[in-house]
């Protein structure tokens, strides 16, 4: 069975899932392929993606995409970008609804073998604060994290969450649309030519 099949029919979280708020049932959604020139390494999918299967489905996606300077045919050319969550399910709601965490499982179980898989990527893309623990080491804040992205060179530039929680974030911080966003879309379209 393919490292693809094996994580599209992953149930380990289905208890977990079953007692939130939402009370769905895992979903993976799996979006990568060796090879690919942008790695994108997020959180986890939201209710949209969990219910298309499809990664950034929803207007954090159209954000996001707005960033990099692609459209969707580019963004989802799965010969060119891998999306890596920390979660490849939706990890649902809480009562009070917000957004779960994505659950610590999914990455011990999946992560390592499926970034092995993919291999290394021209241009990584560390997007949000679970990923950029992960991924980064970090232990500040997502703004603290993104504001040194110089620090991390050409071929890793951290991101916050392109979700429209965030837009007072991006209206306090305009160094990120001024200063980040044209080199973020510069380096995408030199790796992806």
């Amino acid at each position: 069975m393919t490292l693809h099949s094996r994580l599209s029919e992953c149930t380990l979280c289905a208890d977990r899932f079953a007692a939130t708020a939402t009370r769905h049932r895992p979903k993976p959604v799996v979006w990568f392929r060796p090879r690919a020139r942008l790695l994108i390494c997020s959180q986890a999918p939201g209710m949209r993606a969990h219910q298309s299967r499809i990664p950034f489905d929803d207007p954090s996606g159209d954000r996001l995409r707005a960033w990099l300077g692609l459209d969707r045919s580019a963004f989802y050319d799965q010969t060119k970008v891998a999306i890596v969550p920390m979660g490849f399910c939706f990890p649902g709601y809480n009562a009070a609804g917000s957004d779960l965490p994505p659950p610590a499982i999914c990455r011990q179980t999946w992560h390592d073998e499926v970034l092995t898989h993919v291999g290394p990527a021209p241009l990584k893309l560390v997007i949000g604060g679970y990923a950029q623990k992960y991924h980064l080491g970090t232990k500040t804040s997502v703004t603290d994290v993104v504001r040194q992205w110089r620090t991390y060179g050409p071929d890793l530039i951290p991101l916050p969450h392109p979700s429209w929680r965030n837009t007072a974030w991006l209206k306090k911080h305009p160094w990120f649309e001024e200063e980040l966003l044209p080199v973020l879309r510069n380096r995408v379209q030199e790796v992806l030519a």
